[in-house]
């Protein structure tokens, strides 16, 4: 039973409050489906809800969505940005940029791209420390990690050979943004995701270092229920932004 009925009122029921969500998406798709039918243009109309961590959202959805948006004028775009892993189908979410190794799961995944995580410093800080040479230098640094986890950072050398650094816990909080303005205000010595680098690197605010070495990097999907694939927002929003990571300046 879906409704539970009162003296004066009706009420959802647990099982109505649970299926309404998925109702409501069913519905925005018969009446997108039925707008792209009656027009003949396919032109995505309606909500379009993206989920991102917020240093993505920031760093390279927010910047891609304004053409994305006057393209189509009719799609009213919402972006949530938080760090949780959501389930998109209670959440009323159609897609959500996940960064790292995909969990099992029914949702339709699409990479976008490989982000590169480039150890950087402040010039101030090298200037009062010293510039490493080699991975091995960094040893007689202050190196900022991730909170209460032991690491490493992982190095490929121009001769293929590698090379592990051990980082200590508890060095900053987990979040590349706090990690970004530790960096920049002298702290020590850290890893960004390359788009948030290059943008400062460029600039001179920040300075690359072991920029002939190879360092670790993640992969970035777009994921979605199945049944998005017949609303024409989410392929084509998966496209942009595929297009947008391609044509970011590479290393």
């Amino acid at each position: 039973m879906l409704v539970e009925r009162h003296t004066r009122q009706l009420r959802l029921s647990d099982a109505g409050r649970l299926f309404l969500p998925h109702a409501r998406r069913i519905l925005s798709d018969v009446d997108e489906a039925g707008a792209a039918i009656e027009g003949l243009t396919g032109e995505p109309r309606g909500t379009l809800r993206i989920n991102a961590a917020v240093t993505f959202a920031l760093g390279l959805v927010a910047p891609m969505l304004p053409a994305f948006m006057r393209r189509y004028p009719d799609l009213w775009v919402v972006l949530e940005t938080e760090n949780r892993v959501i389930d998109l189908a209670r959440e009323e979410v159609d897609v959500a940029i996940r960064i790292g190794q995909l969990a099992d799961s029914d949702l339709m995944a699409r990479k976008l791209g490989t982000i590169e995580l480039w150890p950087c410093a402040s010039p101030g800080y090298l200037a009062e420390r010293g510039t490493p040479d080699l991975p091995e230098d960094l040893f007689h640094h202050a190196l900022l990690g991730w909170m209460d986890r032991a690491g490493e950072w992982r190095f490929i050398g121009p001769d293929g050979q590698g090379q592990r650094v051990a980082v200590p816990a508890g060095s900053v909080a987990p979040e590349p943004a706090v990690l970004q303005r530790l960096i920049q205000g002298d702290a020590g010595i850290g890893r960004l995701r390359d788009f948030l680098a290059r943008p400062l690197v460029g600039r001179g605010e920040l300075i690359r270092l072991f920029p002939n070495f190879g360092t670790e990097t993640v992969e970035v999907h777009a994921v979605y229920p199945a049944h998005r694939n017949l609303s024409a927002k989410v392929p084509l929003f998966v496209d942009a932004l595929r297009q947008h990571v391609a044509g970011a300046p590479q290393s």
